[in-house]
């Protein structure tokens, strides 16, 4: 079933709408005072009003549809791929005539390098030739005024938003060198809406656990947004990352920290001023700097917010100090859904945060 007309709005569709970030995506544009859904596809729960699967929702007047892409897309402004990887990818040919503007939330448009993609996802790239630059990345903190001029959006891992958040602004400043060492826990949530032996309930509320050791997918990715940045600050350092990811005894959020050894003549002040600076004009981060409050999930839950603080240590005798600096976000939100509905609102000439700056849940 389709939504009737809403003349005086935008319209989007969502494909892929029977997962989590496929719940998120579509009770922020149910919300979204520019934007109205008209449309939701899946292969799975066909014919079934959203709300018997997201219970959370009433009185959509939407029910899953099983269509082509090419109607999901008919007459609307914007299409979000809510699909799993390695699906989106097979779908490039079919996206590529459509009008619509189009988001996808996986990782299948997100690196430049077909040898990345074989090596962290497992396959050959099905279309290779889309990793040539079309799709643009959509971190806003970094790319706000490409993702507005964008027709086609490819939107970030959720770590990798966690942790490019923490980073870039050292990038850019030539401030990341030598090894960087990074800690991300996440919620559950961020394995999907089918349980699996390892983020089932029972196991996952009693445990706290490392996995994908040091070969987590949005490694790439990281690497090759830290990489621009460096070319926008003028700058070039030799650092490598080291990323360990671990699944948390919570539903949603991700607590990052990122160690970056610090020359001993970097300044406490020097380091307040890149952050404060590069994120002077972002819409939803939250900078707590090295003040008492630091970054926790149950601050930024169920909202686009992230909070970013650190500590930095006395010189410790080996050339240099450490700083870590740790970085919440829900996975769902500000690391999934949320981040392309901002996308979308740059895109289409609206107000960043328009229908997503509510505030957090508490507690």
């Amino acid at each position: 079933m389709t939504r009737p007309d809403q003349p005086s709005k935008f319209k989007a569709a969502v494909v892929g709408g029977t997962g989590y970030g496929g719940a998120e995506l579509i009770r922020m544009l149910l919300a979204h005072p520019s934007v109205a859904l008209a449309r939701v596809s899946s292969i799975d729960q066909v014919g079934q009003p959203l709300e018997s699967v997201h219970l959370s929702m009433t009185d959509t007047g939407l029910t899953f549809e099983e269509i082509p892409l090419a109607d999901a897309a008919d007459g609307v402004d914007v299409v979000f791929l809510g699909l799993p990887h390695k699906v989106s990818s097979t779908l490039a040919p079919e996206i590529e005539p459509l009008d619509a503007k189009v988001i996808d939330l996986s990782g299948d448009f997100r690196l430049r390098s077909v040898e990345d993609y074989k090596t962290y996802y497992g396959e050959d790239h099905p279309h290779p030739e889309h990793l040539d630059g079309r799709w643009q990345f959509g971190l806003p903190e970094l790319y706000r005024d490409e993702i507005a001029q964008a027709r086609r959006v490819s939107s970030p891992g959720c770590f990798a938003t966690t942790i490019m958040l923490a980073l870039v602004p050292l990038a850019q400043a030539g401030l990341l060198k030598g090894p960087v060492q990074v800690v991300a826990s996440t919620g559950s949530s961020g394995s999907g809406a089918y349980a699996k032996a390892g983020t089932h309930h029972p196991i996952r509320v009693n445990n706290l656990k490392s996995y994908k050791h040091l070969n987590h997918q949005h490694t790439p990715e990281i690497r090759r947004i830290l990489g621009e940045a460096m070319e926008r600050g003028g700058v070039k350092t030799d650092y490598a990352l080291h990323f360990m990811p671990r699944s948390a005894p919570l539903a949603r959020g991700i607590l990052s920290t990122s160690f970056v050894r610090l020359e001993d003549s970097v300044t406490d002040e020097q380091i307040d001023e890149v952050f404060r600076s590069f994120y002077s004009d972002s819409a939803f981060v939250r900078v707590h700097g090295a003040g008492s409050r630091t970054a926790e999930v149950v601050a930024i839950k169920g909202s686009m917010w992230v909070d970013l603080s650190w500590v930095i240590s006395e010189p410790d005798g080996l050339g240099g100090r450490q700083l870590a600096i740790d970085t919440a976000l829900d996975n769902l939100v500000k690391g999934g859904a949320g981040q392309a509905v901002q996308s979308m609102n740059l895109m289409l000439g609206l107000p960043e945060r328009e229908g997503i700056d509510a505030p957090a849940m508490w507690p």
